[in-house]
This record gives structure tokens, C-alpha cells and sequence, in this order.
């Protein structure tokens, strides 16, 4: 029987779902989002990793222009000072048709958007108020419009608005004393880096992430610093005594146009107290960026959801939130030890940890375990 769904936000999991259910069902859906737009002027990056590519190829991302994309072979490690530690093969994970790949989120956006723009995307889409009505659920906008329909798929953010709406206990996202910055280049400047790689440079309270983002040479920057307060005033101060401070080399990095933001992480993960309400990408939990699954996971999370109403086991038989909640935790508990092993300030510790990585990069039987259990879904 076929179903009538509100999916809230037009990120990465909302656009994918919507894909999803599009190309493969007769349901009816509609995407609201409470933008006036969708963000395509955001040129940063993403990376995707073989578990979020393989569904991508479902909605045929395998057919996106191969010059909007790249697709790096190695992660290479690296101390602050730019000396490379080692390297890690990332095409170990990889087949013909699926490949670990890089791209700017508006790259993706644009091709998600593709086919459901016109007839299944409502922006400036402000929930107002919701009620349940004859087992369906009532969503009321402020611009006086409604929509009665079976299920509401939640994906507006680690700071859901909706959420507001369904649940009376609170779960506020944590400020992780850490904060980002990105920007794009043009090319490596004078760094010893490979532009065909993603660039790890680890120091002390600090992390850097180069990698490309296309085949027209432009790289992804991200720096991630350790900070106990967010100031958007003082980030080039900050980047000075941090970064700066432990290679003076590196200003050539933030020389460009740079974004700053907070980071922030759910600390707990709660289930829908609604039956016909679940929460997918950052709005299920957010993660921090260092094992580079947010995307990923936004993805993943839009594909379970898709194959449970493909079932016709939203409601009955549905175990949505047991495997999504056991899947965020493997994927939480990496992000999180590779936020603390990333930063150590002591050099003690750091040459220690460089031993360490050097060992295990090497080792099939960790690298399945750590890596395997989250590209191979």
C-alpha cells in the first residue's frame, strides 16, 4: 500500500532519500526545506567513502561527470613540520565500480537534486506546529499551508528544529572545544604533498586534512584546532599561536578566503518517542569530522530508512533504530579516538603514536577491524 511521506530538510540524507524513494517506489513524498534555497555556493568538500558510493551508484552517481570528482589512492600521514610518517593505501576497499571519492558538496547537491527539484522540493517551509489525526500526522506550516501524511522523515541538522515538534526530552548538542577552518586552494603552493592524496598533517591541539576535490586541481583544506570557546573574531589569532606556532610554513594554507565554524557532537543517542517519526543524517547524531563519515552516514542512514518503507516495515518489524544506533557507535567511538590520538600536544606521546601508526597501517588484521567494519557495510 503505497505510503504519503514529509521528508524535513534538503541536506545529503533528505536529497538521497528522496532519490531513493523516487527512483524505486510509488510513494508519495515531498522534501520541505525552511531555506529560501538549497547552499550550492559552498564549494568545500566531502569525502565518501566505498559504503556511501556503493548506494550513491543505486540513484547512477556513477554516471556524474568524472571531472566534478576525484578519487585519491592514499591517505598520507604527516607531522606538523610536513615530514611524512607514512601512508595508508585507500584503494585496498575499492572495485571497478566503487572507489573512494572526493567532490564538493555542491557537487553532490546539484546531482541529488536533479530530479526531484521541481515536483518534490518546497523551500521557506517553516514548521509551525504538528498533531496527530487518524493515525496519520497533521504538519502545520507558518505560511498557512499543511500536510497530512503517514510518516515524517527528519533531517534538518544536528540542530533539528523539528525534533522540537516530537520530543519532550532535550538532547542538546555538546560544543567539543574544537573548531574548523576551511578554505580552498588552488594548488599545494610549496608543501610536500602529493595533490593525487589526502593529506594528513598531525600536531599539537591541531589537525590538517588537503585533499582534491576535482580534476581542475582545486584542494580541500580543513584545519581543526582545539579551542575552548568559539570567537569568529579572533580565528586568525588562534591559527597563529596554534599552528603557526609549530610551522610558520603553513600560512600559505590560510592565506585565502577562509570558514570558521564550531564543532559539535550529540552526546546521547535517543530513539523517536513517534512510530511514525525517524530521524536520519545529523538530526539521528552528529559526528565529529575525523574519520570523514558524516556524509557517509547521512547516506547510510537515508538507505535503511528507504529499504525498511520498500518492506513495508516502518511501523511493524521495524529495527531502525537498534542498527542505526549500533552503527553510529562504531562509527562515534573512531571519530572520537581519532580526535584525541590527532592532537597530542606532547611530543612524547606524538612520536610514540607515530610509531604506532607506522606499525598498524601495515597491519591487514587492524585495518579490516578499524576500517573495514565501516567502509564495508
Amino acid at each position: 500500500m503505497n505510503k504519503k511521506i514529509a521528508i524535513i530538510g534538503a541536506g545529503i540524507a533528505g536529497l538521497t532519500l528522496a532519490n531513493l524513494i523516487k527512483k524505486y517506489s510509488d510513494h508519495e513524498f515531498m522534501v520541505y526545506e525552511r531555506e529560501e534555497s538549497l547552499s550550492l555556493d559552498e564549494g568545500y568538500g566531502i569525502q565518501l567513502a566505498v559504503n556511501s558510493i556503493k548506494i550513491l551508484n543505486q540513484i547512477n552517481f556513477n554516471k556524474i561527470n568524472d571531472q566534478d570528482i576525484f578519487n585519491p589512492s592514499n591517505l598520507d600521514f604527516y607531522d606538523i613540520q610536513n615530514k611524512k610518517l607514512c601512508d595508508f593505501n585507500l584503494s585496498k576497499f575499492n572495485n571497478s565500480e566503487i572507489k573512494y571519492t572526493t567532490l564538493q558538496r555542491s557537487t553532490l547537491i546539484e546531482f541529488l537534486k536533479e530530479d526531484i527539484y521541481t515536483q518534490h522540493l518546497r523551500f521557506g517551509k517553516k514548521i509551525k506546529a504538528v498533531s496527530e489525526l487518524k493515525e496519520k500526522i497533521l504538519i502545520k506550516f507558518d505560511d498557512n499551508t499543511n500536510d497530512l501524511v503517514d510518516f515524517v522523515i527528519v533531517a534538518d541538522g544536528i540542530f533539528s528544529n523539528t525534533k522540537s515538534f516530537f520530543e519532550k526530552k532535550k538532547n542538546e548538542p555538546k560544543y567539543k572545544k574544537a573548531l574548523a577552518v576551511r578554505a580552498i586552494l588552488k594548488s599545494k603552493s610549496s608543501l610536500n604533498i602529493s595533490e593525487q592524496n589526502i593529506s594528513l598533517m598531525l600536531g599539537g591541539n591541531t589537525h590538517i586534512v588537503i585533499y582534491p576535490i576535482n580534476k581542475k586541481k582545486e584542494l580541500n583544506m580543513v584545519c581543526i584546532i582545539r579551542s575552548k570557546k568559539y570567537d569568529p573574531d579572533n580565528i586568525m589569532s588562534l591559527i597563529k599561536n596554534t599552528v603557526l606556532k609549530q610551522n610558520p610554513n603553513l600560512k600559505i594554507i590560510f592565506s585565502n578566503k577562509i570558514k570558521s565554524w564550531p564543532l559539535y557532537y550529540t552526546s546521547k543517542i535517543l530513539p523517536s518517542s513517534n512510530k511514525k517519526v525517524f530521524y536520519i543524517g545529523d538530526a539521528f547524531n552528529g559526528f565529529l569530522p575525523t574519520l570523514a563519515q558524516g556524509a557517509g552516514q547521512s547516506i547510510e542512514s537515508a538507505h535503511e530508512i528507504f529499504n525498511l518503507l520498500k518492506e513495508d516495515k516502518l511501523v511493524n518489524d521495524n529495527s531502525y533504530f537498534e542498527d542505526r544506533s549500533r552503527r553510529a557507535k562504531i562509527v562515534r567511538r573512531r571519530s572520537n579516538f581519532n580526535f584525541f590520538v590527532f592532537h597530542f600536544s606532547s611530543s612524547i606521546m606524538q612520536k610514540i603514536r607515530n610509531i604506532f601508526l607506522k606499525f598498524l597501517v601495515n597491519r591487514k588484521a587492524f585495518i579490516e577491524s578499524y576500517l573495514g567494519k565501516v567502509y564495508k557495510n
